[in-house]
C-alpha cells in the first residue's frame, strides 16, 4: 500500500476522527514501530506497526460502516476516554456492536443529538467547514427575553476575537419564569451559544441540540441511540 498520513490511517481504521487523532499524537499516546508518533508523520499500512494505548491499529476494508445517532444526556463528555474519570459518551454506545466515535462535540452540560460512526472519511467531510448543514438548538433561558436581546443574538457577534456568522433565532415558548429560543447555527465554535447568551445577559438553564439539518431527535429517549436510515446517511453525504 502507498504511504498514508497517520491521522488519516487512524480515522480510516474507525478509531477516532483525524482531529482527535492529532490530539492523541501530541499527547504521545500513539506510537509507530514502538516510537512516539509525530504530527504529519506518514506510515505504510500493513508494514508499519501503529499502536494506541498499547493496542495495534489495523485497517479492515470489509468492516461494515455504521452510522448512529445518540440522544446525549447532560453530564457526559464527548470523548472516548477521559483522564479526569468523567463519564464519556462512549459508554452509551458500547452495545452498537463495533467501535464508533462521535462526529463533532456537545459540551458536558449540553444534551441532544450527537452522531457516531466508524467511517472516517464520512466523519471528516461532515466536520469540514464547507459542509453547510445547520445545527438546530433549543435553548431555555431564565425569565423573559427582550426584543433587543433576540436581535443581538441574531446579529454577527465577536466571540474570543472571532466574528461569528449571523445566527437565526426565534422564540419557541414563553412561560412564566423561562423562555425557549430556537437557534440555527452553520458553524459551531467552542461553547458558542453559551458565550452568546453571556454577552446578551441571558442565563441558560438547558441547552439541547434537537436536529442536524433534516435529522431530528424525535422521540429518541435520553441516553438511547439508534441507527440512521440509508436515506439519512445519503442526505448527509450529499448535502
Amino acid at each position: 500500500m502507498e504511504e498514508m498520513r497517520l491521522q488519516k490511517f487512524i480515522s480510516s481504521a474507525g478509531i477516532m476522527s483525524r482531529r482527535a487523532a492529532e490530539t492523541e499524537i501530541e499527547a504521545g499516546r500513539i506510537k509507530v514501530n514502538g516510537q512516539p508518533a509525530t504530527l504529519g508523520q506518514k506510515i505504510i499500512p500493513g508494514q508499519d506497526r501503529v499502536t494506541y494505548k498499547g493496542q495495534v491499529i489495523t485497517l479492515n476494508a470489509n468492516e461494515r460502516r455504521v452510522y448512529v445517532m445518540l440522544n446525549k444526556p447532560r453530564g457526559y463528555v464527548t470523548t472516548l476516554s477521559d483522564d479526569k474519570d468523567r463519564k464519556c459518551v462512549a459508554e452509551l454506545v458500547e452495545d452498537v456492536g463495533t467501535r464508533v466515535y462521535p462526529i463533532g462535540r456537545l459540551d458536558m452540560d449540553s444534551e441532544g443529538l450527537l452522531l457516531f460512526t466508524n467511517d472516517g472519511e464520512f466523519a471528516n467531510k461532515l466536520m469540514h467547514p464547507k459542509h453547510k448543514i445547520p445545527k438546530i438548538y433549543h435553548v431555555r433561558v431564565k425569565g423573559e427575553i427582550t426584543p433587543e436581546q433576540l436581535k443581538a443574538l441574531s446579529q454577527p457577534m465577536d466571540i474570543d476575537g472571532y466574528t461569528i456568522m449571523p445566527v437565526e433565532c426565534s422564540v419557541v415558548t414563553r412561560k412564566e419564569g423561562f423562555t425557549v429560543i430556537r437557534m440555527e447555527l452553520y458553524e459551531g465554535r467552542n461553547r458558542q451559544i453559551r458565550k452568546m447568551c453571556e454577552q446578551t445577559e441571558l442565563e441558560i438553564t438547558r441547552l439541547q441540540r434537537v436536529a442536524i439539518g433534516e435529522l431530528k431527535l424525535g422521540n429518541l429517549n435520553i441516553g438511547s441511540w439508534r441507527h440512521l436510515t440509508k436515506t439519512q446517511v445519503d442526505y448527509l453525504k450529499n448535502s
